[in-house]
């Protein structure tokens, strides 16, 4: 019997408003409309098909400020994520928004309706607070709080929402399942007891072992309940895991696992997040959970210390053990045994007995370089995978970002690159040139600051996809603020899979020079005031503080330039 859902009843909006489809789809043509964020898509999808139960909708005021402080929706109910729909002043202005007005909500993927928000509030968030209470520190380093400092808008429009319609999917359709879908698969094969198994990685042979140890020691089942929604930025991609996943799934006892997709947008809260992995996997039925050491957590902050202690998550799980109404399994670290070819919990092995281990930085440093993992740690079929995904790094594409003011040198270098790049061969080499696709990419934009930065994101996406496919790529943009570049190389990292190598070289040829040197008179148009927002003249250039390299062609020819950035990339395996 599947376990009861948090609140006490699933929230499955499309089955609730299933009757009213016409009308609302209908209605949703009238309405001024607002098309999500990649976020706001996964949230909207787990709010209409109850697996963020018992919300109803985007938090309004008093449930997020209650959330933000208390870990409790304004009722008392435990939930400890804000789940929100933020929107800027302009957003406001141009859709009219006040209380009580209807919007519909779109898919970015395809513009398709959704849902339809009755607005209850609009409200300005304290970010600072938010990102110390739920994140645990208003510290960059933090994904969250970098995705929370850059790209979410001003404002937060809470209000109950009516179901249209889930996302529609052409991936991996037949594992991804609804609550309710789950809840009635578990019946149907009279499962009882399910443990969850979160993860948003690969998993190999000790994963399985843990899994296959959880379900036997509590008479259960296992489900894999892998998040493929949005991750930790670098994070191998969905598609590669599922495959991983589907592969190890056959490694299964028959009949005792089950794989099924969870579109959520993680925001890696550590023990926060470890209470709401919970009570999702509560909601889609499950009696016990997995909940790992440092499960969850980002990484290291800018002290270069974790983020969470490693059993805080599960200290925070047991604390609201009673009403969480999930049984918590803690994570055992499982290790190999050469001499019986087996895993154990780390904790039960004799002393002195030899065990073998592969860390997840030696795996990637195999990975890249092309080097044997061997069967004792993953199986063949997920070592097959990963190795098409993920190739050696001669094989990877990369980016440079080349910055600094016009008449820097930087297109000379770009073009120097090119040569030499095509000259290595191996690799397409896509060039480019800020002024010279202007035209191509961002016609209608100005020289403003925000114009600037949207025409970076827009070169920088298009740099992804290169290197996704293993082009080297040369950006030679003017780039001249510190949170544009940091945005453009956060998109690159995470769009570009395997390709996600980027490095900013700054040209910081000095100013006097630039403007010396420049025949074509472009500095003396902006100082008569001819162009507006012109760099160096009426628009200061933020030098990088993080530059992987900064170079100065009065100081070196293009020669040594060049061949400084080579020796740079040769230092990364990628040439």
């Amino acid at each position: 019997m599947a376990n009861t859902p948090h609140g006490g009843v699933l929230k499955d909006l499309h089955a609730r408003d299933a009757y009213l489809h016409n009308q609302l789809k209908d209605e949703a043509l009238s309405l001024p409309d607002i098309v999500l964020t990649e976020r706001q898509l996964c949230d909207l999808e787990l709010i209409m098909n109850g697996g963020f139960s018992p919300l109803e909708g985007f938090m309004d005021q008093k449930d997020y400020e209650s959330v933000v402080e208390t870990l409790r929706l304004a009722d008392g109910v435990l939930f400890p994520i804000p789940v929100t729909l933020d929107v800027s002043q302009y957003d406001i202005e141009r859709l009219s928004i006040v209380p009580g007005k209807r919007i519909a909500l779109r898919d970015p993927r395809d513009d398709e309706a959704l849902a339809v928000l009755s607005v209850d509030d609009i409200y300005k968030p304290d970010k600072v607070k938010e990102a110390a209470n739920v994140l645990g520190a208003d510290d960059p380093a933090h994904p969250s709080v970098a995705y929370l400092r850059s790209r979410v808008k001003d404002y937060y429009l809470g209000g109950k929402i009516q179901a249209i319609q889930l996302p529609t999917y052409f991936d991996y359709v037949a594992l991804r399942y609804t609550p309710t879908e789950l809840r009635a698969h578990f019946k149907k094969l009279a499962w009882r007891k399910v443990v969850a198994f979160q993860t948003r990685n690969p998993m190999h042979r000790a994963h399985r072992e843990l899994t296959v140890r959880a379900a036997r020691l509590r008479q259960a089942n296992v489900l894999i309940h892998p998040v493929v929604g949005m991750t930790k930025p670098g994070d191998v991609d969905h598609y590669t895991r599922v495959r991983v996943y589907e592969a190890i799934m056959a490694k299964y006892p028959n009949g005792m696992g089950h794989l099924a997709l969870l579109p959520l947008a993680m925001r890696m809260a550590g023990p926060r997040e470890a209470v709401w992995h919970a009570i999702i996997r509560k909601n889609y039925g499950a009696t016990h959970f997995i909940v790992g050491r440092d499960h969850a957590g980002p990484g290291k902050n800018s002290q270069g210390q974790d983020f969470y202690g490693p059993y805080d998550a599960q200290e925070l799980v047991i604390k609201y053990h009673d009403e969480l109404n999930i049984e918590m399994v803690p994570f055992q670290m499982m290790t190999y045994i050469p001499s019986t070819d087996e895993y154990m919990p780390i904790d039960e092995v004799p002393v002195g007995t030899e065990t073998l281990n592969i860390s997840g930085t030696e795996l990637r440093k195999r990975l890249r370089a092309g080097a044997p993992i061997p069967d004792w740690f993953s199986y063949e079929e997920v070592v097959k995978t990963l190795r098409e995904s993920y190739p050696p790094r001669l094989k990877q594409g990369f980016v440079i970002l080349l910055t600094g003011y016009y008449n820097s040198g930087k297109d000379t270098i770009a073009r120097a690159l090119q040569t030499v790049f095509n000259q290595h061969g191996g690799r397409s080499v896509s060039l480019l040139l800020g002024d010279s696709i202007r035209s191509e990419l961002a016609p209608e934009l100005g020289l403003s600051r925000e114009a600037r930065n949207q025409q970076l994101q827009r070169l920088s996406f298009v740099a992804a996809e290169l290197a996704r496919a293993g082009a080297a790529v040369i950006m030679a943009p003017i780039a001249p603020h510190e949170d544009g570049r940091a945005s453009a190389k956060n998109l690159i990292s995470h769009a570009a899979g395997a390709g996600g190598n980027v490095f900013l070289i700054h040209v910081a040829t000095p100013l006097e020079h630039c403007e010396k040197t420049d025949r074509h008179g472009v500095y003396a148009s902006a100082h008569k005031g001819d162009i507006q927002g012109f760099v160096g003249v009426d628009e200061r250039y933020e030098v990088p503080r993080k530059a992987d390299l900064a170079v100065d062609t009065t100081q070196q020819t293009i020669p040594e330039v060049v061949h400084s950035i080579v020796l740079l990339l040769e230092t990364q395996g990628l040439i």
